[in-house]
């Protein structure tokens, strides 16, 4: 891939093995070293020792060798995903993945909680705003106290009450 068609086409792939591994990861919203650590495991059930995750980055980023395990995995995982039985949430997917959760929110009455603290927080602020500004008859605005409005049963005088 030439350097100005990743300039005019950025989501251009050319058609390579490593382009199948970073369609993979991508299905699966995680990286493709995480993608390269599954295949791992799926390949030869343990983990990637130390040692070869160095040679396998090298090989993998730098020189764009892309190992047949991996190949493997990718197109299992792209296979899924064209059958429509793929759960890229999965937390098989997302070991690696610290922040990766799969709770859902408890729902309605979590909501309705959150909901009647916060109209507590605000009314309470109301509230107290109104008691702290000394007598104002009215809490929101316009602004008027008692001065503004006449007393019950007097008439207006032209020119007092405005």
């Amino acid at each position: 891939m030439s350097l100005l068609q990743t300039l005019f086409r950025p989501d251009f792939e050319e058609k390579s093995f490593r382009a199948e591994v970073a369609r993979a990861a991508n299905i699966l919203q995680i990286g493709e070293f995480q993608l390269l650590q599954l295949a791992y495991h799926e390949w030869f059930s343990w983990e990637m020792p130390e040692e070869t995750i160095d040679r396998i980055f090298k090989t993998y980023m730098l020189k764009d060798l892309v190992p047949p395990w991996a190949r493997h995995y990718a197109r299992h995982i792209l296979a899924l995903e064209e059958s429509g039985t793929l759960d890229w949430r999965d937390s098989v997917y997302h070991r690696f993945d610290r922040d990766f959760h799969t709770e859902v929110p408890q729902g309605r009455s979590r909501f309705i909680a959150a909901v009647a603290v916060v109209v507590l927080f605000v009314g309470g602020l109301l509230l107290v705003g109104h008691l702290v500004s000394g007598g104002g008859t009215s809490v929101l605005p316009p602004y008027f106290d008692d001065r503004d409005i006449p007393p019950v049963g007097t008439s207006l005088a032209p020119g007092r009450y405005r």
